[in-house]
């Protein structure tokens, strides 16, 4: 399997997990759903994201990678085309949770792939287009959406992503992948390392960015139709390229390593720049709310690409049980704040939710500060391993 047909079975498979967030609204006006529980079409996908990398990190440890990937993307367009012909709102999130069991699924074999088919700087590049894929299939998602609700229907956007998996998914050839085994010790043996203060500190905080992130995005339909009177989905999804703009802002992260701090450090700052951005959001203006979205999108990947390395270098475990936890902090939060602030959202309206997400991600800051505070001379330097 190339390179280029992985990233780009990435991209349509990071299409199904955000392709409902900018139709949040108008699944929440077609069938007469509350916000929050129209924000369960992403949290019942994210829960299991939540839990599952490490358990199929441990399961697939024996198995074809390939075999797994083409398996998972024939099951998740099966899915699509179900959830575009479903009519009843509680069929529909059934689908979803069976599309959660399925994406971690995929995700977890394509990064063992890449992991056993590319090695030191290849395997570096390789991971980064990766990246890059995952951040392209969420914009697609979101933008493509919402903009064939307005084209032609919104079911016709899941049809088209569940042909385009199905094509990509038998392009795969399984046989052409090389098993690699590998003797299996004991879960717990692997967990264990996991137990470290700062490393814990770290995931707690990748938690909260995450939660704050996915709430923000999740009930964006709703704070620009009912807050901003923006109600065209076309223009809700083209809202959502301060998240591509904010992502190409976040190619900057590198740059960070030039400076004479430590990673805590960095990280302290980007969480206060966070936290700004979410505090500004409360002033009730459209195009700074604009500017303050790509600004809160750029310090998210900005976070995310700076701890993901951290915590490979603090971590005493296995790689693949570090990032394992390091995901599954990540969906935790971000299933918990696909649906917990919709609840204030709806009850108090949009400056609680600010308030809540700003308190969350004071949390996040504090967590990292607190680790900086604690942190040893030879932990704080910016060397991470690979």
């Amino acid at each position: 399997m190339s390179l280029p047909h992985l990233l780009l079975c990435s991209i349509a498979i990071f299409c199904v997990l955000y392709a409902p967030q900018p139709l949040l609204s108008l699944f929440a006006e077609s069938y007469q759903v509350a916000p929050a529980k129209a924000g369960m079409l992403m949290s019942l996908t994210m829960l299991p994201l939540a839990i599952a990398p490490i358990c199929y990190g441990l399961l697939f440890t024996k198995r074809n990678p390939l075999r797994i990937i083409k398996a998972s993307m024939l099951m998740l367009a099966l899915c699509c085309i179900g959830f575009a012909f479903s009519g009843d709102f509680q069929w529909m999130m059934a689908i979803r949770f069976v599309q959660g069991l399925l994406l971690p699924a995929a995700l977890t074999a394509m990064t063992g792939y890449l992991g056993r088919t590319y090695q030191h700087s290849q395997l570096k590049r390789s991971m980064s287009w990766y990246i890059g894929s995952t951040i392209a299939g969420g914009y697609l998602g979101r933008t493509l959406a919402a903009n064939f609700a307005v084209w032609f229907d919104w079911q016709s956007f899941y049809l088209l992503n569940a042909i385009t998996l199905i094509i990509l998914a038998l392009w795969i050839k399984p046989q052409r992948a090389q098993v690699v085994s590998s003797a299996a010790n004991h879960p717990l043996a692997y967990l264990k390392p996991l137990r470290q203060a700062d490393l814990l500190g770290l995931y707690g905080a990748v938690f909260c960015m995450f939660f704050c992130f996915a709430a923000l995005l999740n009930y964006l339909p709703f704070i620009l139709s009912n807050d901003y009177k923006i109600s065209d989905p076309r223009l809700i999804g083209w809202v959502y390229t301060g998240y591509l703009v904010g992502a190409c802002l976040s190619l900057s992260t590198p740059l960070l390593s030039k400076l004479r701090a430590s990673m805590w450090q960095i990280l302290s700052g980007l969480f206060a720049v966070y936290c700004l951005t979410i505090a500004g959001m409360l002033w009730h203006s459209f195009w700074l709310f604009l500017m303050l979205f790509t600004l809160f999108c750029a310090c998210m990947f900005m976070i995310h690409a700076s701890a993901a390395p951290l915590a490979n270098q603090l971590s005493k475990a296995e790689a693949t049980v570090t990032n394992g936890a390091y995901v599954s902090f990540y969906y935790c939060g971000g299933a918990l704040g696909s649906y917990l602030p919709g609840l204030i959202y709806q009850r108090w309206g949009l400056s609680y939710f600010l308030l809540s997400l700003l308190l969350v991600c004071s949390t996040g800051l504090l967590l990292v500060w607190r680790n900086h505070s604690r942190a040893r001379p030879d932990k704080t330097a910016l060397s991470p391993k690979f």
